[in-house]
């Protein structure tokens, strides 16, 4: 067990906070403040580096689903500079979730997000 899981912990909640942002300023802001300036975000939909590429694929997760919201799942494990948790894409009229993912994070010593490494593990039909 990790002696300092609250590095892990604060770094995966300010990665929630980006995720749920929705305002484009509030969204650069949550963005700023989660990843360094050239962290990269790859997924099985996308391969971004930098704050303006990443805000734009949560912008673009957002125009997709419209009234969800990302929760984490579980505990978030992490050792040395990395992280690694999973989550859901809920809805907040009926609580349904058709997509669920787990995410690998690797840390700067300030604890921002220098890249994620994204699976999805369950996607709605047809998708």
């Amino acid at each position: 067990m990790p002696a300092n899981t609250d590095r892990y912990e604060n770094a995966v909640a300010r990665y929630f906070e980006a995720w749920n942002a929705r305002e484009p300023e509030a969204l650069a802001k949550a963005v700023t403040a989660a990843w360094a300036v050239d962290g990269r975000y790859t997924d099985p939909l996308a391969d971004v580096r930098g704050h303006e590429g990443i805000a734009a694929v949560i912008a673009a997760a957002h125009a997709q689903f419209p009234g969800f919201a990302f929760r984490l799942t579980g505990a978030v494990d992490g050792h040395h500079d990395t992280a690694r948790f999973s989550w859901e894409l809920v809805s907040e009229a009926d609580g349904a979730a058709p997509v669920a993912g787990s995410d690998v994070v690797v840390l700067d010593t300030e604890d921002r997000i220098v890249s994620v490494l994204g699976f999805l593990d369950r996607v709605p039909a047809g998708s």
